[in-house]
């Protein structure tokens, strides 16, 4: 007999083959559920990555692969190719981890290591806060106070000082517009910054304390220990969170598309206005009649952003590996 308590406090017994049965009944279904919980991932997965394929597979069929390395894009030759919205993805989202990495770093240390307790939480809760700040808030914050202020402190000197110089000032031409690559960039590591830091910061407090305190004890600055001791020790999650960082600035699409200019033409300069596969398609999207060859483009872009997307992640994982073994 199996015993339970009823809500007057009385004691039910529960013959024991009921209970088996009632288990024998219950462990199935659980099983399937986690089963069809499971499989609803790849399900998801595959519908989403079929509805682009497909949907985008007219423009693959018009153009070939020629629409991956084709800079022209025209609706109204009905003219479209991928190059110039691959480019400034890939440009922008470089630029906003070369900008994030380094601040990331300071941030994290900063709070692991120096900050006193008065400032640890306050600054700490101000990093998740940055996390929370809906996209949209980061371009309006950008077009309206970034963008003229880098065209006016930023872009205006650069252009002068470093634009005629031959070969390097092909990254510093053009007119000081304020939006651009570089705004975008960022803006870009202002966003990526929070999930980065805090990452970051995880992993240096898992550091074991004995290693920190040996190495203070042979006489190391705090900058040796960190650079001898924290980050090596991390280096793997540390790698992980550069990578998401990446992949989430990939994606990002409104704040992009307040700043970035929204030009489809190529440009080595990092002021002159580009265009990302998100922005494009958030812009002209709604133009796109439906069964149209500009809608099938659209959606042929949208599978190729899936596809870079895959890719880090692969070669996140794959960089991890590699620091495990």
């Amino acid at each position: 007999m199996d015993a339970t308590m009823d809500s007057s406090g009385a004691v039910d017994r529960i013959p024991i083959h009921q209970a088996k049965r009632i288990g024998g009944l219950s462990d199935p279904l659980f099983v399937g559920a986690l089963w069809g919980c499971g499989l609803l991932v790849l399900v998801l997965l595959a519908l989403i990555i079929g509805q682009l394929f497909l949907g985008g597979l007219p423009a693959l069929r018009e153009f070939g692969l020629d629409f991956l390395w084709t800079a022209s894009w025209n609706p109204v030759t009905e003219k479209y190719g991928a190059l110039v919205m691959i480019y400034g993805t890939v440009f922008s989202a470089v630029i906003a981890v070369i900008v994030a990495l380094p601040l990331s770093f300071g941030i994290a240390f900063f709070l692991t290591e120096i900050a006193p307790q008065s400032l640890k939480r306050p600054i700490g809760v101000a990093v998740q806060l940055l996390a929370a700040v809906p996209s949209i808030i980061y371009g309006m914050w950008g077009f309206f106070i970034v963008a003229p202020l880098m065209a006016q402190y930023v872009q205006s000197p650069l252009i002068d000082l470093l634009g005629p110089i031959p070969v390097l000032g092909l990254l510093f031409q053009g007119p000081p517009l304020g939006s651009g690559m570089f705004t975008a960039g960022l803006i870009l590591a202002v966003m990526i910054v929070p999930f980065i830091t805090a990452m970051f910061v995880e992993t240096l407090e898992s550091i074991p304390p004995m290693l920190k305190e040996s190495a203070y004890g042979v006489g190391c600055t705090t900058y040796e220990v960190y650079r001898n001791v924290s980050v090596p020790y991390g280096r793997t999650a540390m790698v992980g969170a550069v990578m998401l960082g990446l992949g989430r600035a990939l994606g990002e699409t409104m704040a992009v598309t307040f700043v970035i200019g929204n030009a489809t033409r190529l440009s080595a300069s990092l002021f002159a206005p580009g265009a990302t596969i998100a922005s494009t398609i958030a812009n002209e999207f709604p133009e796109a009649p439906i069964g149209s060859l500009k809608l099938t483009s659209l959606l042929q872009l949208g599978f190729i952003l899936f596809v870079i997307s895959f890719i880090v992640l692969a070669l996140s994982r794959a960089l991890v590996r590699s620091r495990l073994d």
